[in-house]
């Protein structure tokens, strides 16, 4: 189900060295405390100096003949040293600045391999250290770019396609818990997302006083999901918001590695919340009688279910071709004609940069997606047919209003698919030649020989354009934030 992601500071040895170092410095430490040379403890158990300083630096995994001997010498068992924590603080450092100069990334520096001794102050081996830490952390930085991030989203969006927008792992998780919220059929209610969290071990509590930077905080510790409160207008659905929570404790996700691990689980349990407020079975069942009728419309699938328009058009998305054989494309585009996301599995031209990515890219003027606020009557579905290079295509278009300005939702299908829908009789009907600059982004000559000489427009730059992608562990959060606030609602 995940997006196969190489790892860009592995170990070039297994995951065990950490095992083996940890256990090397546990034998170096029990030596050392019965004033054992290397030598003298080789004698006694049958082994060389050499060999025992490779088992204890980490390099060399000890038979377990020669651990018992070794555990019996000391003085103590096989089990105390097979600890899987330092035997002192030390000896963190020491594994920690191991590992670290092990790793490709400090391999890339070209820099000396520091040889640690007893004669190297503690205080040295903790720069030394934190030094590593820095530098890792800045690599990260230094990838959370808005170039890396269009990169990793083009390629989520590529892997997506390839599965027709359909994730079946995800689909059945979300069937299991359905089953232990007691759904049966209709909209999915807050008393059985409710019940959802109390099987998984949580409980939902609704504050007022969330951290800035998130929409949900989970406390893995004390079983608690805090949310906002109960009702704020314009704000995200709070079904959706608990459901996307419980998501990562369902599809069992870990620490994000990278911002496009980051991506990926944000998209997965997007998909989780949808697919719990609209159940596939029952989802499928109405589509499947809509396509018999062709009566196939967005908005009787958002009221079936009670859920926005956008989640309704994202589950079509998820269920029509891999359920009922429609091709499609679904987006979501602003007013200024900016697409924020797209999915096409149908062939339709989205526009894309040089990397391949969507996002922030102008659409034309003659889709539907952008059409569709030109009219004045914006409370019903608009349809429309619109030639491109690519073929002609049919969509419906629902618009709406946020804080930060319009936008419109469109799923749209070729015109040999348009029979399945509602409103494919409509007469409106356009033609793009996009990415042709003619089409629509080439001003009229005869204005631009009037207006060119004397125009001097100010351009409106998106905040989002010059901001920086967060890093972190969890990017865009405020980590002490959140931090301070479990620890003031830890004892309530």
């Amino acid at each position: 189900m995940a997006v196969p992601e190489p790892d860009r500071h592995p170990d070039p040895t297994p995951s065990a060295t950490a095992d083996l170092l940890t256990l090397g410095r546990r034998v170096r430490h029990r030596r050392t405390q019965r004033g054992m040379t290397l030598d003298q403890l080789g004698a006694a158990v049958g082994a060389t100096a050499s060999q025992l300083s490779l088992v204890e630096n980490g390099h060399r995994e000890p038979r377990l003949s020669l651990l018992r001997a070794i555990a019996q010498t000391l003085g103590t068992d096989v089990g105390d040293l097979l600890q899987p924590t330092p035997p002192s603080r030390r000896a963190a450092l020491e594994i920690a600045l191991d590992r670290a100069q092990r790793s490709t990334l400090y391999a890339a520096t070209g820099l000396p391999t520091v040889r640690v001794t007893r004669s190297l102050p503690t205080e040295a081996l903790e720069a030394l250290v934190g030094l590593h830490a820095e530098l890792t952390r800045r690599d990260d930085a230094a990838l959370a770019t808005p170039e890396e991030a269009r990169r990793a989203m083009t390629a989520l969006r590529l892997w997506m396609r390839e599965r027709d927008n359909h994730l079946p792992d995800v689909e059945d998780a979300a069937e299991e818990m359905l089953r232990h919220g007691g759904y049966v059929s209709g909209a999915l209610t807050h008393r059985s997302v409710a019940l959802m969290a109390q099987h998984l071990g949580f409980t939902l509590i609704h504050v007022d006083d969330l951290p800035h930077s998130t929409r949900t905080v989970t406390d893995l510790a004390n079983g608690r999901i805090y949310l906002p409160p109960a009702s704020i207008p314009g704000g995200h659905g709070l079904r959706a918001l608990a459901l996307q929570a419980l998501a990562h404790r369902v599809l069992g996700h870990e620490r994000p590695r990278s911002y496009g691990d980051f991506l990926r689980q944000r998209i997965e349990i997007a998909y989780f919340s949808s697919a719990c407020l609209v159940p596939r079975h029952a989802a499928v069942a109405h589509l499947t009688e809509a396509k018999k009728a062709k009566n196939l419309a967005v908005e009787d699938f958002r009221d079936a279910f009670g859920v926005t328009h956008e989640t309704a058009a994202q589950r079509m998305a998820n269920l029509l071709t891999s359920h009922l054989g429609v091709p499609l494309h679904l987006m979501r585009v602003g007013d200024d004609g900016a697409l924020y996301k797209g999915y096409e599995n149908d062939g339709m031209p989205l526009p894309t940069d040089g990397t391949g990515a969507i996002e922030g890219q102008v659409v034309c003027r003659q889709w539907p997606a952008r059409m569709a606020f030109t009219r004045r009557d914006r409370t019903t579905e608009y349809h429309q047919y619109v030639d491109t290079p690519a073929g002609t295509y049919w969509a419906s278009t629902q618009t709406g209003t946020t804080a930060a300005g319009g936008f419109s939702i469109s799923i749209g299908v070729p015109y040999a698919s348009s029979t399945w829908f509602r409103g494919r009789e409509t007469r409106v009907r356009t033609r793009s030649t996009c990415p042709d600059p003619a089409c629509c982004r080439r001003p009229d000559p005869a204005l631009a020989g009037r207006w060119a000489p004397h125009a001097w427009p100010s351009a409106a730059v998106h905040a989002h354009v010059l901001a920086p992608l967060p890093s972190g562990t969890f990017p865009g959060v405020d980590e002490s934030e959140v931090f301070a606030f479990l620890d003031a609602h830890a004892d309530r």
